[in-house]
């Protein structure tokens, strides 16, 4: 049996009749750029989060470097995040001119230490930006009171935990601001590329907005320089659709992952993602940890099982990180994860079946590597 690591189609295509009918009227009425819907969909995101202010932009990179601008953050800045990460992260910190300063974390968690973060502060730091990394939330409560005792912002980097809980508190909802990333395979995904920022602070936002439109609030006159980040009608229309059905589809990866657990818990050789106490993960990914991860991909792959990296590279090893000066060892956490981590099938529809073919085949690989020891 051939297992998918991802099948978009079996969410989208029940949802097609009214995303179409949605996009006609939007091509009847030519309301392609910043139309009703646009309004529409951020009031509602807005709403369902709990927060007073939304502004859809064009992808989430765009989001953290749009979040960066409007605080006032460019060069000579700090900015610290995880190295453990999708390069956009900090690709957002560079185009907004600040450094990336990198720190490591938790060992046995994926997510940013807040005592290594805490302890690469400096008075250059404006800013940290903690990753939700799989859908599994960071220790907010620790960076809130960092930040209140710096005198620094909290960003929520929100890409892969549309949904996810940290004591009741949705994710997205605590730092000044929390970035949305619509792209397909997200927990929220649209026909394309897409984002968001979500802030409780009007100032915010309304200079987010006006960055992300040229500069400007008004149609003739451009306050400051700003981008073409603009949300298209269109992807907006349908994320308000999908909206309606995230709760659903959340709940259903958290089934998924709950009959892995159960599968695969029992096996000393992999390492099972943990959820900290108080937390609601809904898993943009499942991650699981074996310290021979390249051998059992390449066997997954060959019993028709697709899986992912997420990630198999830290970003202060990569190549474009490089002038930053950090070496292999630098955050041996991070690097360890980046090493062993493999993504196993995952979506809102994935059957029982496939999630029970998917752990039979790394319980083989197991017992014969069992048997070769």
């Amino acid at each position: 049996m051939n297992v998918p690591f991802v099948d978009l189609s079996r969410q989208f295509k029940p949802l097609l009749p009214s995303i179409q009918s949605a996009m006609n009227g939007i091509i009847e009425r030519c309301e392609f750029i910043n139309g009703p819907a646009v309004k529409e969909f951020e009031e509602h995101m807005a709403k369902w989060m709990g927060v007073q202010y939304v502004c859809g932009v064009s992808n989430a990179t765009l989001g953290i470097y749009l979040t960066l601008k409007a605080l006032g953050i460019g060069e000579g800045d700090e900015v610290i995040t995880v190295p453990n990460t999708a390069f956009p992260t900090a690709e957002a910190i560079s185009m907004s001119g600040a450094k990336v300063i990198f720190a490591d974390i938790f060992r046995g968690y994926f997510n940013l230490d807040p005592k290594a973060a805490e302890a690469a502060i400096t008075p250059k730091t404006k800013a940290i930006i903690p990753v939700h990394l799989y859908g599994i939330p960071a220790d907010m409560d620790a960076f809130l009171d960092i930040a209140k005792r710096h005198k620094i912002f909290i960003i929520e980097d929100v890409a892969q935990a549309q949904g996810a809980k940290y004591k009741g508190k949705i994710t997205g909802t605590m730092g000044v601001a929390g970035c949305f990333s619509f792209f397909p395979s997200k927990n929220l995904g649209t026909f394309g590329d897409g984002g968001a920022v979500a802030s409780r602070d009007e100032g915010l936002i309304k200079k987010v907005r006006m960055l992300a439109n040229h500069g400007r609030l008004e149609k003739f006159t451009h306050l400051v320089i700003g981008t073409n980040s603009r949300l298209d009608t269109i992807k907006a229309a349908q994320l308000s659709i999908c909206l309606e059905h995230l709760d659903e589809w959340n709940e259903n990866r958290r089934k998924t992952a709950n009959l892995y657990k159960e599968l695969l818990h029992s096996y000393e050789e992999i390492k099972l993602p943990q959820v900290p106490e108080g937390c609601e993960a809904i898993w943009h990914v499942y991650v699981i940890r074996h310290k021979k991860r390249d051998e059992l991909k390449a066997f997954l792959n060959s019993q028709g099982i697709k899986t992912g990296l997420h990630y198999p590279l830290p970003l202060h090893l990569q190549p474009a990180y490089e002038y930053l000066g950090y070496k292999k060892g630098s955050f041996p956490e991070s690097e360890a994860a980046c090493s062993e981590v493999l993504s196993l099938p995952m979506f809102p529809y994935i059957t029982e079946e496939e999630v029970e073919t998917t752990a039979k085949a790394i319980i083989k690989f197991i017992e014969s590597q069992r048997k070769i020891h």
